[in-house]
Parts: structure tokens; C-alpha cells; sequence
């Protein structure tokens, strides 16, 4: 069997023998060394090496024009980053995304899979860095500590672009929901305790307002991706970079990438700070709340078939039990809850790392950007199974619902500014007493005729502030 070939790198710790059918070099091989931590590999997550791509080709734009770069060797490292902008050369990604050093072995993964790309392109081999230097020409101008970070908000902004459709799909399935339940009454409940009817369409409209009003802070999270430390170089005092340079690549980048990218104010307050994550990853948690809710209320309101609820139904997706025979399970719900743990989770490792931060420099942000990554990801593939799996296929139970309204105290509630306070006392009390309607001894007692009762008890009448002409009988 033949024996994998091998090239032999340097570094400042000694030689290190690379397989030859790899694009990364000798640091990259370090960090596979150091970090073997967990099963997420930066080649995993594409919308981030798409990123650490645009960032290294705004660099090399910006030192070209400087004249820091030569025409062959700027050509071919903007030829590397385009194609991997375009999902190409991924696989040589593989550092574990939680590591130390603050993101260097994975600034370095970049630096080596661009150089070598770029070595070939040139028509060299892999590793004659004289020709195309990972240190000296991919991160000519640069510090892991500011084109890292800028790579993590390009990144994440273009995995909240993505993001935001699922959501928009999941709100516009729950929208249609409530269209479809316009005119289903059921009883609403506080403190899972009967309160007073609403509809169905109600239920579900609710459910898409509180997630548009979490889609919106969301939006608004997302805006502090889009200001970078480029320059920043070391911490923020832009030392090794030439005059212009932070300039210069922060509008490639801009131009690349087609967003509003600016350049932080203050660098050396940008370099340390990444709150902006911490932003983003509460916003998340927030969506993440919210769905929890939503999905409990679900399960609550589908629970039975014949001892729960049983308002709505869900869609049966398999069988629940391997002992209990017929037993179904919400388990898309269920799944959706986890989703949302999780994203709760990663939020608490989030600040946790936010806070980690000192000096000029925040060490923990590998960790805080996989949890960000990550998060989106799961609330991505959550509200898709959720939407197609469950939401669409949800139908009601509007004789359930019809028969609880009916044989509902709290409905009382509704009448009692026609029939007055005594009235409506006398009718709860008889009722709580008995069991029976309140529907059946309004009619009883007279108080109001069946026709009078139904127009009270109209959809429309029920579930928002109307002024009716009629009186009591009695």
C-alpha cells in the first residue's frame, strides 16, 4: 500500500510533516493537534468560511491598491478567495471551532488554504510560500484580532439574512392559520383556569404577532455585524497596518458583499468588545421563548384525543408509544421545545464568554461565535420541520370548542354588561353549582331570549369591545 505523501512546513516550533493533498499548512496542523474539543469543525459551517473569504480578498484589494501587493500575487489570492466565496476548496476547513488563541488557528486555516490555492493558480506547489506567504501576503496588514471578527460578523449577518426567511415562512404559515380559525370561537384560558371566548384564527394570529415583534429586534441585533475593525491589527492601535489600509479594506468589503459595512469608530474599543454577539444571541434567545410558548400551547391545546382538550389536531407523524397501542405523540412541538433549551443554552455561553473579556482582547469569542452559528442553525431547521411537519397540517375541533364555550362559567363575563352584575352572579353560581351552561340557564330564567343570546354570542361580539341594544328580561 502506498504510503500518503507528505510536504514538510515550518513554523517557530519546528518542522511538521503537512499531507501533501491538503490545502492547509503547518499551523493548521498545530490547531488539529491542540484542539481536538468537540465534533464542530469550521468546515461545517460555510457561511463563516465564506466570510473569513470576503474579509481576506477585501484585505488584499485594499493592500493592492497600497501597493503592498503585486499584480500575479494579488490576482491569484483574489482568484483563491472567490472560489471559496463560491463553496469551493471547504473541506480544507477542518479546525475545531472552539479553540484557543482567540481565533488564530482558524484565521491561520484561512491564511495557508488561500496561499497554497494561490501557489497553484501561480503554477508553484503547495508550500513554496516564497512565492505566496500565508503570514507575509494573505494577512499582509492584518492581526487575527481584527480579521477574525470581521469574518464572524460577515458570517453571522449573512446567516441572520437566512434566518429571518424561515422565520417569515413559519409567521406566514401561522398567519394562514388564523385566517383559516377566523371564525372558530373557543374559550380562552389564564392560569390554564377558563377566562373568556376568543377564537381560534385569534390563537394563532397571536402567535405570529409575538414572533414579528421578536423578528424585529432580531433585525435590529443584526445591524452591529455590519461595523468591523478591519486595521485593527494586534488591539486596535492599527501598528503593521499602512495608513489607509482600515479604510480602504472596510469599503472592498462593502462593495463585496453589497451591505452597509463601516468601520468602527473607536478600534481599540471594537477589538475587545463583542457584545454585538451578545446582542444577536439575546435576540435569539428571545424567538427561542417565544416558540417554547407557542409549541407548549400547542401541545395543551391538542392534548387528549379524548381526556385533554382537544381543541386543535395535530398532524400524526408517529407512533408514540412501544407499549401504549394508538398513543400519539406532538412530537414535532417537542422537538421545537429542545430547539429552543438549546438556543437558550448557548445564550448563557454566550455571555459568559462576553463577559471573559480582558484587556484589549476577548480570548473566549471562538466559542461565542460557534454558539451563534449554531443557534441560528437549529432555529433555522426547527421552524422549517415545525412549519411543514405541524402548522400546515393543524385542524380544528370546532364542535370541542363549541361545547366548551357553551358549557363555560366564563362566558358569563361576556354577558354581564347586559344582564348586570346580580344577574350574572345568580347564573355562575347556579352553574358552578350544578354543572350545567350557562348558555341554558340564561335561557331558562328568561333573562334573555335564545335569539337575543345567540346575537350576544355572536363570533364578532365576542371577541372585541361592541355596544349591543339589547336588555334583560328580567
Amino acid at each position: 500500500m502506498q504510503k500518503n505523501l507528505t510536504r514538510t512546513e515550518s513554523d517557530l516550533l519546528g518542522a511538521v510533516e503537512v499531507p501533501e493533498n491538503v490545502l492547509y499548512g503547518v499551523q493548521t496542523m498545530r490547531g488539529l493537534e491542540n484542539f481536538p474539543i468537540s465534533k464542530f469543525r469550521l468546515s461545517d459551517y460555510p457561511r463563516f468560511i465564506k466570510g473569513l473569504a470576503i474579509v481576506k480578498l477585501g484585505a488584499a484589494e485594499a493592500n493592492h491598491q497600497l501597493g503592498l501587493l503585486t499584480d500575479e500575487v494579488y490576482e491569484a489570492i483574489a482568484a483563491a478567495c472567490r472560489e471559496i466565496m463560491a463553496g469551493e476548496h471547504h473541506e480544507h476547513f477542518p479546525v475545531d471551532m472552539i479553540q484557543g488563541g482567540a481565533g488564530t488557528t482558524t484565521n491561520m486555516n484561512a491564511n495557508e488554504v488561500i496561499a497554497n490555492r494561490a501557489l497553484e493558480l501561480m503554477g508553484h506547489q503547495r508550500g513554496e510560500y516564497q512565492f505566496c506567504s500565508p503570514n507575509d501576503d494573505v494577512n499582509r496588514s492584518q492581526s487575527t484580532n481584527d480579521a477574525y471578527p470581521a469574518a464572524i460578523h460577515m458570517g453571522l449577518y449573512a446567516t441572520h439574512l437566512e434566518l429571518r426567511e424561515h422565520l417569515l415562512q413559519l409567521i406566514g404559515a401561522l398567519r394562514k392559520k388564523g385566517d383559516e380559525f377566523a371564525q372558530i370561537l373557543k374559550m380562552g384560558r389564564t392560569q390554564v383556569e377558563d377566562a373568556v371566548p376568543m377564537t381560534l384564527g385569534q390563537t394563532f394570529n397571536g402567535f405570529a404577532s409575538g414572533l414579528e415583534d421578536a423578528l424585529a429586534h432580531l433585525d435590529y441585533a443584526s445591524r452591529e455585524f455590519l461595523t468591523v475593525n478591519m486595521g485593527a491589527t494586534a488591539i486596535g492601535t492599527g501598528i503593521c497596518a499602512e495608513p489607509g489600509y482600515a479604510e480602504l479594506s472596510t469599503a472592498a468589503i462593502a462593495d463585496l458583499t453589497g451591505w452597509d459595512v463601516v468601520l468602527a469608530k473607536d478600534l481599540v474599543g471594537a477589538t475587545s468588545d463583542t457584545s454585538c454577539m451578545v446582542a444577536y444571541s439575546s435576540a435569539m434567545k428571545r424567538i427561542a421563548l417565544k416558540m417554547n410558548k407557542i409549541c407548549n400551547d400547542l401541545r395543551l391545546l391538542a392534548s387528549g384525543p379524548r381526556c385533554g382538550l382537544g381543541e386543535i389536531n395535530l398532524p400524526a407523524r408517529q407512533p408514540g408509544s412501544s407499549i401504549m397501542p394508538g398513543k400519539v405523540n406532538p412530537v414535532i412541538p417537542e422537538v421545537m421545545n429542545q430547539v429552543a433549551y438549546k438556543v437558550i443554552g448557548n445564550d448563557l455561553t454566550v455571555s459568559m464568554s462576553d463577559e471573559a473579556a480582558q484587556m484589549e482582547l476577548n480570548a473566549m469569542e471562538p466559542v461565542m461565535a460557534q454558539c451563534c452559528f449554531e443557534s441560528a442553525d437549529l432555529l433555522m431547521n426547527g421552524f422549517d420541520t415545525l412549519r411543514i411537519r405541524c402548522i400546515e397540517g393543524i385542524t380544528a375541533n370546532e364542535e370541542r370548542c363549541r361545547d366548551y364555550i357553551r358549557g363555560s362559567i366564563g362566558i358569563v363575563t361576556a354577558l354581564n354588561p347586559i344582564i348586570g352584575y346580580k344577574n350574572s352572579t345568580k347564573i355562575a353560581k347556579e352553574a358552578m353549582e350544578t354543572g350545567r351552561g350557562v348558555y341554558e340557564l340564561v335561557l331558562e330564567h328568561g333573562i334573555l331570549s335564545r335569539e337575543e343570546l345567540d346575537e350576544v354570542m355572536k363570533p364578532e361580539n365576542m371577541i372585541r369591545p361592541v355596544k349591543l341594544n339589547i336588555k334583560p328580561r328580567k
